[in-house]
């Protein structure tokens, strides 16, 4: 336990519009921060910047409430960029420079710890995660849950069908959980969520990001 690190659950939500994080500061009682990563967006794809393409009058509005970085630099592309988000690491030690190939069993190094890992131990935060996850899912371990999040919405392959949730003719929309019990080992809950098929895939993530955030309401 860190030196002001309180113990109260807290929460963590990594939403990359395909996913969501919430990230705890250094103090007493750290806050509730939901990260929101936009996949692939360009500098000229929010109208804050200029773009009179397509109207973004949400993140216009979080921009103007907030600080804007405007010499701040990423990977130009998704499993680089998620990567590097979730393990602290550049590309160059990752070795993660393009994105993973559906059905590739590449992945993020297991010997990483990530976000939410750290989350867990610095301040007891809780991770959930809704989106895209495109960071390794040939084994377990590689997987959301194995990885720190209590619990995941959303599809882990590069690419899907947003109403069909297809991947190359397999269904990649998931609800998997990690229920952590006391010193035993976790107990890993893989599920496909069959129910949302035909349900738009933002409306679905926006639901449950939705409901996690709601569930740690009140200040607690």
């Amino acid at each position: 336990m860190q030196p002001g690190c309180s113990t109260t659950p807290r929460m963590t939500v990594l939403c990359v519009v395909s996913v969501l994080s919430l990230l705890p500061f250094a103090t007493s009682r750290p806050p509730h921060i939901v990260f929101i990563v936009s996949d692939d967006l360009g500098f000229n794809d929010v109208s804050f910047h200029g773009s009179n393409q397509i109207g973004t009058p949400n993140i216009d509005a979080i921009a103007a409430d907030g600080i804007t970085l405007m010499n701040y630099h990423v990977q130009p592309v998704c499993s680089p960029s998620r990567a590097t988000f979730m393990s602290g690491r550049h590309v160059i030690h990752t070795g993660i420079y393009m994105p993973f190939r559906q059905g590739t069993p590449l992945r993020l190094n297991l010997s990483y710890s990530l976000l939410p890992q750290y989350l867990r131990r610095c301040c007891n935060y809780s991770s959930h995660m809704v989106g895209k996850w495109h960071l390794g899912q040939n084994v377990l371990a590689a997987l959301p849950t194995g990885r720190g999040f209590e619990t995941y919405l959303g599809y882990w392959s590069g690419a899907e069908d947003y109403v069909t949730h297809d991947t190359l003719g397999a269904y990649d929309f998931n609800d998997d959980a990690r229920h952590e019990a006391g010193s035993a080992a976790a107990e890993v809950t893989l599920r496909p969520a069959v129910e949302l098929n035909g349900t738009y895939s933002t409306a679905a993530m926006t639901a449950r990001a939705v409901r996690v955030i709601e569930g740690f309401g009140g200040g607690g």
